[in-house]
């Protein structure tokens, strides 16, 4: 899972498919922990974005390039799932 996070294709099916269980199976061992598979997956995804965003060497590469490297089809669903996470606009976490 964690190699392939900015796979926009990767999804709970997929990940469910490539160790051989059920899409509800996984979603109950990660019930068990308080989380889903896709809430799990797009907090990854948040958090890589958010690292490359404050890399000062990722300063050349628009906000909506890191979305979707991310996985994140849409600039304005990622900014807003993004605040939601972290408190903040992905425009702040931007070094100066």
């Amino acid at each position: 899972m964690e190699r392939n996070l900015a796979d926009p294709g990767l999804t709970p099916g997929r990940i469910a498919a490539a160790v051989g269980m059920s899409v509800r199976h996984l979603g109950r061992l990660f019930s068990a922990e308080g989380d889903s598979p896709a809430r799990y997956l797009q907090r990854r995804r948040l958090e890589r974005a958010r690292r490359e965003l404050a890399d000062p060497a990722a300063r050349h590469r628009t906000i909506a390039d890191i979305a979707h490297r991310w996985g994140f089809a849409s600039h304005a669903h990622f900014t807003r799932v993004f605040q939601s996470e972290f408190g903040h606009p992905p425009s702040e976490t931007r070094p100066t």
